[in-house]
């Protein structure tokens, strides 16, 4: 479990033992319950990482809900947007090996992040990752309920395929944006597991 869900699920535990310490075992077990969803969305599985240093894998637990060709900066780039209920696990990790080159936080709006405009419009941290695979941009988007985006890395730090970069709380969103290039291997409506899942290959890959 990552340190963030100790801050959470403690005072829930002790409130929890409180009431079932004052017999009233109802309310005691309605915040057990409470703790136990909590403690439980902020689990940090350990996950086995493709070595092949063509692969880019999933920066995010969740359902793909879009696959679309677009414009950043002015180029063609392709976006995969990773929806995350709140019953996945929320720790981010680096889609691939690289060194952080940028990252930004914008404010915005909280609507649902399962929505295409939510890409656009809602909160979000975006950070820039350059490697062997190119450059890759990672947006860590609030949803409707996640109002908190965590981030532990900085400009200038090198990453691993897979390591854990930060995390988004309480359902929420992440898009992956990718040079044109690169092969896909999910499609909409796939579920993907961060750092395992591997959701294209570029050029490198056997």
């Amino acid at each position: 479990m990552v340190k963030e869900g100790y801050g959470y699920g403690l005072p829930l535990l002790l409130t929890a033992a409180g009431l079932l310490a004052l017999h009233l075992y109802l309310s005691g077990a309605i915040f057990l319950v409470l703790a136990a969803l909590v403690l439980n969305f902020f689990r940090d599985p350990d996950r086995e990482v493709p070595q092949n240093p063509g692969f880019i894998v999933s920066p995010a637990d969740g359902k793909i809900v879009q696959v679309v060709d677009e414009t950043h900066d002015g180029r063609p780039v392709r976006r995969l947007s990773i929806f995350m209920s709140p019953l996945d696990v929320h720790v981010n990790r680096s889609p691939i090996a690289g060194v952080i080159r940028n990252v930004s936080y914008r404010k915005g709006a909280f609507s649902v992040a399962s929505k295409d405009e939510a890409s656009v419009e809602n909160e979000q941290n975006v950070f820039t990752l350059e490697g062997e695979q190119g450059t890759i941009i990672v947006k860590q988007i609030a949803g409707a309920v996640a109002r908190r985006i965590v981030f532990w890395k900085r400009v200038g730090d090198r990453v691993a395929r897979g390591e854990r970069v930060g995390l988004i709380k309480f359902g929420s969103r992440v898009d992956l944006i990718l040079e044109p290039g690169t092969e896909w291997q999910v499609r909409v409506g796939d579920h993907v597991h961060a750092g395992s899942s591997i959701l294209a290959t570029t050029k490198s890959s056997p």
